[in-house]
């Protein structure tokens, strides 16, 4: 027999450009099933439930649906909130008290935790949720899956700036270092060389957590770019961490999955670009963190990307209300790529995607851990949708006219 009742939805950790097309393809996926008797939002995710802080999706209109699904940033507020037992067992309570079966969590793998700590819970205290997990995380960090929705419009965007930031820096040479977000997987800094023609295209040279950092090997590369052209663009993650573990910056604010924030400041940008100028006595070097603006940027959107987006969505809600699954997190899978490129989706336990991630794989960055390889850009590059091509003068040089 189907479970009848209510559904609630809700957005957790960064926002990114496609999120909403997630919320909205969970809700009109809703609107087929019978079983679903009204869909609400929680502001601001498990804290909207325990706050009673719902909205109901249901009566929006199809029109203003679509509209916020090309809107960037999460439109239910976000939040970076682990639930204890005690909160589950309230949530649980107003779950009820609201004939609520169905939970869908948008979100990246502290997300999966959440609903995974909720689904347990559920179940020792015989309540019959469906809970299920729907992937966003533009650091492409999720275990299971292919890629994750959300990274290839922000893959897009940063290997766009810097394409546009490396024609600045050849019209102006210097040293230009972007700091690119990436706690502990390199995907989206990889991303900056994705628009690269050739060895001295921008970004010269590429740096992730994946590889220990060193300083000295740092400005040694740097000056091996310099002995060879006048420019240098260093994109480089801001989780980057020595040999020892221990990241080059961080702040002291944690938040309530342990995550130290590495975004908020210009401080490690700031810290490289002196380090820079003492040591190898350069005039020209400037520094530019990313920060936020590459997760909900509204001008670079990559199709593939909004649209398997809204599949996870969708896909999430026809599992629970079809009980292809009692909980699950929805993952993609590649079934084809290059020009024919294709994914589809499939269910995988909530505990094989909860609070462990993976990392930039080695085969796609090159011996000396400082740029990436084709490996990398035949992955990454089906998910942008395709980049601006960049041209450059041709013609000969004149010949000067002597005294």
């Amino acid at each position: 027999m189907t479970l009848q009742g209510n559904a609630v939805i809700g957005q957790s950790g960064g926002p990114t450009v496609v999120i909403n097309q997630s919320l909205i393809g969970a809700l009109l996926e809703a609107r087929r099933h019978k079983a679903i008797q009204s869909f609400y939002g929680a502001l601001h995710g498990v804290q909207g439930v325990l706050d009673q802080n719902f909205v109901n999706l249901s009566l929006e209109e199809t029109e203003n649906l679509e509209r916020i699904a090309t809107t960037p940033s999460a439109a239910l507020g976000s939040v970076r909130k682990k639930p204890t037992e005690d909160d589950c067992r309230e949530i649980f309570r107003i779950l009820q008290s609201h004939n609520v079966r169905y939970f869908f969590y948008v979100g990246g793998n502290d997300s999966a935790e959440t609903a995974h700590i909720v689904h347990t819970v559920a179940e020792a205290d015989g309540y019959d949720l469906r809970v299920f997990h729907i992937p966003k995380t533009i650091d492409n960090d999720l275990l299971v899956n292919d890629h994750c929705p959300g990274y290839g419009s922000a893959a897009k965007f940063v290997a766009m700036a810097c394409m546009g930031d490396g024609q600045d820096n050849r019209s102006i040479p210097g040293v230009k270092i972007d700091i690119i977000m990436g706690r502990h997987a390199g995907f989206l800094t990889a991303a900056s060389a994705l628009g690269r023609r050739d060895e001295s295209d921008s970004p010269q040279l590429v740096y992730v957590p994946e590889i220990p950092f060193s300083e000295d090997r740092f400005l040694s590369d740097i000056e091996n770019v310099l002995s060879r052209q006048p420019n240098c663009l260093v994109a480089v993650s801001e989780g980057v961490a020595d040999k020892d573990g221990t990241p080059i910056l961080q702040s002291k604010e944690v938040d309530s999955h342990g995550n130290v924030q590495l975004s908020g400041t210009g401080a490690l940008g700031d810290h490289l670009a002196d380090l820079v100028k003492s040591r190898l006595g350069l005039g020209r070097v400037r520094a530019d963190t990313f920060g936020y603006l590459q997760r909900s940027f509204p001008g670079i959107v990559s199709e593939v990307d909004a649209r398997e987006a809204r599949d996870v969505g969708a896909r999430a809600v026809r599992a629970a209300v079809t009980e292809e699954a009692q909980s699950g997190s929805i993952a993609i899978r590649r079934i084809a790529d290059g020009p024919d490129y294709a994914s589809e989706t499939f269910i995988t336990p909530l505990s094989t995607v909860a609070k462990h991630t993976k990392s930039l794989d080695r085969e796609f960055l090159n011996s000396a851990g400082n740029q990436i390889t084709d490996a990398f850009r035949d992955y990454a590059l089906p998910l942008l949708g395709g980049l601006p091509e960049m041209g450059g003068i041709k013609a000969p040089s004149v010949d000067a006219i002597k005294g």
